[in-house]
């Protein structure tokens, strides 16, 4: 196996357009981070303090400031509007489809946008935030849903993996766009930074209504001739090409199989293999957040300056380019290392980093060559996030789900990072700061952080299944036949489920499993193939490790 990441040679047509659309779509990302990115520094202008003060004095520089409580609320707001955003997603990607579904979020990210940047006060500046999360939560579960529904699977990884380098891109030009603007003495230091985000509306709402909808979601709504025109357009084949027929009857046999096994309502999605993958997804979500992470890139200028690092913005445009350089090799490792080793790599080295930054930083924390080593390892720290947890959490849980309740548990699972999100962005100034009812944590905050990375190994070990190479239908499989997520890597694709189907047409519908589906088909296929004169090849008359359908 070489270095380089290659389309199989088997695989028919071209992949160009579904990776190039999959790009196009992960700007959504920009959306994200910017927003999540700009907080930070605008809450650290001196300007926006003065305006949005209520009276409050900061006890670090006695200059007009919003209290703790107020700060914990404008921050967290987008967070809990993104969880509710996240959850409407669902019925809004199944109503209107992938690509409308973004179309309007973006409508509901600028309305957002236009209240923070006429706010002149906390109330009018936190609905925005609001209403800004609501369309970052719709996007960020929709996002993921299109590229899965869309990417070749010998690089859907990567593919979805560019959303997080988005989200990385976006957090930086944040971080620039509020360094270049922080020393302003007028509205422009804060409405600046926050109306940039028009462009990045502008250029998502532009692109979406050009690309295709996903082949998937027209199996899903029963348009299949729409299907085959989408599929077409991303595969670069004839609509009568037989791999593209061949691909096409997979993914809707596929569907149907799912739909005869139970259907497709929220209680649903919370029964057998399905509701295991959706416990998979919303804790691989939570820890994400619970990694600790979003405090550097939240509260990080606020920290680094009361760590005694006066620099706060720079030492954030810093930690913005670590972020994005190191996401990059982790779309590479997503294809050639595999799901389950980069999380295992990246938790481990996240814990590490997490507990000499907690140590160094309460061992002396006065000291100008801990502050170093606090930054130091704050930097490896987001390179092994970025490398890993940032990218794979979203490649994972876009995978994880069959196509008739996928839409419904990538909400799921999406809110639950948004939940996580806003509780720890709700709670960290508690946690951080000094003061009556503050925790006065500072530095020992990254024992938290660290405890939870020790929780994720295990996790990753227990509960994450190796989906690498895999279609999207085969994932199904993988679940149905593999019970134990550390025997997963063993596992190889047999069935083909357009024959599962015709089985079970032939027999009535009846009741089995998908092994016993499998072996049918398998005996159909023998005695056709005796009976024509010709030979059974490959293992069990599936052709063994071979996969018969590139989706």
């Amino acid at each position: 196996m070489g270095i380089m990441i290659k389309k199989p040679e088997h695989v028919a047509g071209s992949a160009a357009p579904a990776i190039l659309i999959g790009l196009f779509v992960a700007f959504g990302g920009v959306l994200f981070g910017y927003d999540t990115g700009t907080i930070g520094g605008i809450l650290a202008m001196p300007y926006w303090r003065r305006t949005f003060s209520t009276g409050y004095l900061n006890t670090e520089d006695g200059l007009a400031d919003v209290s703790p409580s107020q700060s914990s609320t404008i921050v967290s707001l987008l967070s809990a509007g993104t969880f509710f955003g996240a959850l409407a997603a669902a019925p809004m990607a199944d109503l209107l489809g992938r690509r409308i579904g973004m179309v309007v979020s973006t409508g509901v990210f600028t309305l957002g946008v236009i209240l923070q940047t006429a706010a002149t006060a906390i109330p009018l500046f936190v609905a925005g935030r609001f209403w800004a999360g609501f369309g970052v939560g719709l996007i960020s579960a929709i996002i993921p849903l299109y590229q899965s529904e869309t990417a070749p699977k010998w690089i859907r990884g990567a593919v979805v993996g560019c959303y997080q380098l988005a989200i990385t891109i976006g957090l930086l030009i944040a971080a620039i766009v509020d360094n270049s603007t922080k020393d302003r003495n007028d509205t422009g230091s804060y409405r600046i930074p926050i109306a940039v985000q028009f462009a990045w509306a502008i250029i998502m709402v532009v692109g979406m209504l050009i690309l295709p909808e996903t082949p998937r979601y027209y199996i899903k709504v029963g348009k299949n001739a729409k299907a085959a025109k989408s599929l077409s357009r991303l595969r670069r084949l004839d609509i009568d090409h037989p791999a593209l027929v061949e691909e096409l009857a997979e993914i809707q046999a596929n569907h149907e199989y799912e739909l005869s096994l139970g259907k497709s309502s929220y209680i649903d999605c919370f029964k057998g293999t399905v509701g295991k993958r959706l416990a998979t997804g919303c804790l691989l979500q939570s820890l994400q957040q619970l990694t600790g992470v979003n405090f550097i890139f939240y509260y990080g200028t606020s920290f680094f300056k009361n760590s005694g690092i006066q620099n706060g913005f720079t030492i954030s445009i810093i930690t913005g380019v670590i972020n994005v350089v190191s996401t990059i090799p982790g779309l590479y490792l997503v294809e050639k290392w595999g799901r389950r080793p980069l999380l295992l790599f990246g938790a481990i080295g996240m814990f590490v980093c997490q507990y000499i930054v907690a140590i160094a930083g309460t061992v002396d924390p006065d000291n100008k060559a801990t502050n170093q080593v606090l930054i130091a390892f704050v930097c490896i720290y987001i390179f092994f996030f970025a490398s890993s947890w940032g990218p794979v959490a979203w490649v994972v849980t876009g995978e994880l789900f069959p196509l008739k309740s996928r839409a419904k548990c990538l909400s799921m699972t999406t809110a639950s990072n948004w939940l996580l999100n806003w509780a720890i962005a709700y709670s960290t100034p508690y946690m951080v700061n000094d003061g009556p009812g503050n925790a006065n944590l500072q530095s020992k905050v990254f024992f938290v952080w660290g405890g939870f990375c020790l929780i994720c190994c295990f996790f990753v070990w227990a509960l994450i299944y190796e989906t690498k190479g895999l279609s999207l239908e085969q994932v199904d499989e993988l679940y149905s036949k593999c019970t134990k997520a550390w025997k997963s890597k063993a596992f190889r694709p047999t069935v083909s489920y357009a024959e599962v189907q015709e089985v079970r047409g032939s027999v009535g519908g009846r009741h089995a499993s998908l092994a016993d589906f499998e072996a049918d088909a398998g005996r159909k296929r023998s005695v056709a193939q005796v009976e024509g004169g010709g030979m059974v090849g490959g293992q069990n008359g599936y052709g063994g490790e071979k996969a018969a359908y590139e989706v």
